[in-house]
Parts: structure tokens; C-alpha cells; sequence
């Protein structure tokens, strides 16, 4: 009896990775072996970047917020602290967002914690 393989699914397989190669340079986007590790690692920088960008823009809210207290001659721990006080439910985002494009909001707010 021939030995049977799984032609059609290994051949499916090879092009979906080489497809995810596309823009690659050199014989990474064509060459099945190289292609095979460069979409890997690729991947695997995704995954992890994805987590990272969350902690990235989390990083920048905080420094948004906290350049925009410092105006009022308050410190950023002692406005988030007034905030969870108070029961204002705005996140970082959102108050990041109210400090750099609605400065007067941004105000009230911080006035209304004094």
C-alpha cells in the first residue's frame, strides 16, 4: 500500500503562511522555510505588542493628566485620589482626552475636587 499524505492540507497550509509573508523582503516572503520562521516571529511580536500598546497608551494618559493637573498646582496621585473620592467615574482615557481637547471641562472638573 502507498504511503498516503495529506497533499492538499500541507499544500493549504504552506500558502496561507507564505500569504502572511507577503511584503517581506529578500527570500523571506517566497522561500517556505524562511518565510516559515519570519511569519512566526512576526506573530509572536504581535501577540506580545498587543499587550504592550495597552501599556503604552495607559503610560501616556497618566503623563497627559498629570501635565494638565500640575496647571491647577495639584500632583496627578493627589487628583486621581480626589476623583475615586468624589465618585467621578472618568477613566484615564477619558481624561486624558477632556485635558488635551476640552480644557475648560477639564477645569470644572478640577475645581470642582478643590
Amino acid at each position: 500500500m502507498p504511503r498516503a499524505t495529506n497533499r492538499p492540507a500541507a499544500r493549504a497550509k504552506r500558502r496561507a503562511t507564505l500569504k502572511l509573508a507577503k511584503g517581506y523582503f529578500g527570500r523571506r516572503k517566497n522561500v517556505w522555510t524562511v518565510a516559515k520562521n519570519a511569519v512566526e516571529k512576526g506573530l509572536s511580536y504581535a501577540y506580545e505588542h498587543r499587550k504592550l500598546k495597552k501599556r503604552e497608551f495607559r503610560t501616556l494618559w497618566i503623563a497627559r493628566i498629570n501635565a494638565a493637573v500640575r496647571e491647577y498646582d495639584m500632583s496627578y496621585s493627589q487628583f486621581m485620589n480626589a476623583v475615586h473620592k468624589k465618585g467621578i467615574e472618568l477613566n484615564r482615557k477619558a481624561l486624558a482626552d477632556l485635558a488635551m481637547n476640552e480644557p475648560e471641562a477639564f477645569k470644572a472638573i478640577v475645581d470642582s475636587l478643590k
